[in-house]
């Protein structure tokens, strides 16, 4: 048996997962601060670890993996944790368990309150009002007993329709919505 360089004994799944593409943060100072905006990416990308890594590669845990990472790689592109989870899933290498800063319980509260405060920001804060309806529907997926985040999330879907991931997982490029949002270039 013939193994290559750089693949593990899992590496079956990698032809399932997709790597979001992220060209540019959407999530910048305008919206948090560079330590909180680091904080949520690195419990973000280990609770992706985690998740694979309990629920194996399956194609439901890889597609919330890609979208957590996304959202988590948008907060700080360079997210040591994010980066490194996003390229084990790329080899098909399934990521260690890893001890996070929270448990889901209340990791997902802590994502419910940050949207509560970023819902209360001013007119054109498109930025902060998308980056909560990610966190509002991240926390009922993370712990779905949470029932605020389960009424949260499902209120923001009757009223506002599917939240779009394609807009942190697509690149701008190829989402027309996060073109929109996007500030221009100087």
């Amino acid at each position: 048996m013939v193994v290559s360089y750089g693949q593990g004994e899992d590496a079956g799944f990698a032809d399932l997962y997709e790597a979001p593409i992220v060209e540019r943060v959407l999530f910048g100072d305008d919206v948090m601060l560079a330590t909180e905006r680091k904080n949520y990416s690195t419990n973000l990308a280990t609770y992706v670890a985690n998740l694979v890594s309990v629920k194996g590669a399956s194609k439901e845990a890889l597609l919330s993996a890609r979208r957590i990472l996304a959202l988590s790689l948008h907060l700080e592109r360079r997210n040591k944790q994010a980066m490194v989870v996003n390229f084990q899933l790329r080899q098909g290498v399934m990521p260690k368990v890893k001890i996070g800063d929270y448990n889901p319980r209340t990791f997902s509260r802590l994502l419910m309150a940050r949207a509560k405060l970023l819902n209360k920001a001013g007119e054109g804060a498109e930025k902060e009002r998308l980056l909560a309806r990610y966190f509002i529907d991240v926390a009922a997926h993370i712990d779905p007993r949470n029932e605020d985040a389960v009424f949260e999330c499902e209120s923001q879907r009757i009223d506002f329709g599917e939240l779009d991931w394609g807009i942190l997982t697509a690149g701008p490029s190829k989402s027309k919505e996060a073109a929109e949002i996007q500030e221009p270039e100087n």
